[in-house]
């Protein structure tokens, strides 16, 4: 079934759902980009790695957590040329998420790289921090950083109530961008993952939701019968 929001489902940021999710969405992306990449280029999904600990009682539990990410590199040397990363709640919310995520995006830059980040996350701190004067609000945003640019972002932007938007991933600086629909690639990754029989409607989501955000969901989840 597909997803009874017109963009972003907010119930899939839940930690049962969202590792799921990721993986699939990724791996949807990484589809999605193969047909714009001609021969110089090659696409490949990688992980980067990093630990949480939990207190219980008298001993401490700690636990492996893997995150993947779409990297276009030259095929003739293996020069990384894109970065392509989703992220988790977890890299908004837990120190040591977020840290490995940091330092992914910081070996990109070191490396030359261009940068698109996929924030499909309402809850916790943005990973990256930069003024939204006279932009209009959002609540999802897929941000392009150049490495020819390195200093300006390309926004795009999204709001619970809207479709997820179309963007542009920046290849080497003498090729034209590959332009990537977010919502049509969300769609189908939703659609196959069958997430749809996974989610409780009749609940809130995990996020925390401003009352008009949350009228609405109300509102519509209810027109779509499933409240």
């Amino acid at each position: 079934m597909p997803s009874p929001f017109p963009g972003m489902d907010p119930y899939l940021e839940d930690e049962k759902l969202w590792p799921e999710f990721h993986h699939a969405l990724v791996a949807a992306l990484y589809q999605a980009l193969l047909p714009n990449l001609v021969d110089r280029y090659r696409a490949r999904v990688s992980q980067r790695h990093y630990v949480t600990e939990q207190a219980l009682f008298t001993s401490i539990i700690r636990d492996e957590h893997h995150e993947e990410f779409v990297e276009v590199r030259q095929r003739s040397d293996g020069r990384l040329v894109t970065l392509l990363d989703v992220v988790s709640p977890a890299n908004k919310t837990l120190a040591a998420a977020r840290q490995a995520y940091l330092d992914k995006r910081q070996e990109a830059k070191g490396a030359g790289a261009s940068l698109v980040e996929i924030d499909l996350v309402l809850q916790g701190r943005p990973t990256l921090e930069y003024s939204r004067d006279g932009l209009p609000d959002w609540d999802y945003a897929v941000t392009v950083t150049r490495c020819t640019q390195p200093e300006r972002y390309e926004i795009y932007t999204a709001t619970l109530q809207k479709k997820l938007p179309r963007f542009r991933l920046p290849l080497a600086a003498d090729d034209r961008d590959a332009v990537l629909d977010l919502q049509t690639t969300f769609a189908r990754c939703y659609d196959q993952g069958s997430f749809c029989g996974k989610i409780d409607y009749g609940h809130d989501p995990v996020t925390t939701l401003a009352d008009d955000d949350r009228k609405w969901l109300t509102d519509w989840l209810k027109q779509q019968k499933l409240r």
